[in-house]
């Protein structure tokens, strides 16, 4: 995969044990949903109670800019498949309550640590698309309006089937590009990584102290 290694790492992460997806399966690559949220099946039956999710993701929000760390409140589903789709697996009811997604207790341990950090965090939601084209400037407005401060083409799959499976969830996005602006911005593969390779270090040490925290 492009981007990402596709290891599963075990180690150890603010002094806690840790397992952690060097890389991940995407819909737009040609997995069925199936695929893609099946390292959070394993997750599950090994014992994880917390997910901490990352991402690289556009910002529509016009008080964004390149390498802000957003915190995750809530996220749009606009895949055109739903990993919940068939068979209910017996880890959660046929009807799953979304109201809560991302962990409120998470979310204010992550401000109150950034704050200690002097670390500047965004707040804001996340569209779930499945790629693996960038947006159009007008596609950038569009999921703007429909509430969505950040567009991306992960995550939102396996928050879902991590809250089937009753796993508290976590996320953070790195505004890597922008669009949705009077001057539309182009944006590469490569201008991505390197703007998600340089916030990382912030948004790891918040991810080392509330998992020492927790």
């Amino acid at each position: 995969m492009e981007g990402h290694a596709g290891k599963l790492i075990f180690g150890k992460l603010g002094g806690k044990d840790i397992l952690a997806m060097d890389g991940r399966f995407h819909y737009y690559e040609g997995y069925t949903m199936k695929e893609v949220t099946f390292p959070i099946r394993v997750m599950y039956e090994l014992g994880i109670t917390t997910l901490f999710v990352s991402n690289a993701s556009g910002g529509m929000n016009p008080e964004f800019k390149i390498g802000d760390l957003m915190i995750i409140d809530d996220h749009i589903n606009l895949f055109p498949e739903h990993p919940l789709h068939g068979k209910n697996f017996p880890t959660g009811p046929r009807f799953p309550d979304m109201h809560e997604a991302y962990d409120h207790k998470l979310i204010a341990m992550a401000d109150e640590i950034a704050k200690e950090k002097g670390i500047e965090v965004k707040h804001g939601v996340y569209v779930g698309v499945q790629g693996p084209t960038f947006e159009t400037p007008h596609e950038y407005r569009f999921y703007h309006i429909i509430g969505g401060d950040a567009v991306g083409m992960s995550t939102v799959p396996e928050v879902i089937v991590a809250r089937h499976c009753g796993i508290r969830v976590f996320g953070i996005s790195v505004i890597t590009d922008l669009g949705g602006f009077d001057v539309p911005e182009k944006v590469s593969h490569e201008e991505v990584q390197k703007a998600a390779n340089a916030a990382q270090p912030r948004m790891c040490d918040i991810f080392r102290e509330m998992i020492k925290r927790s």
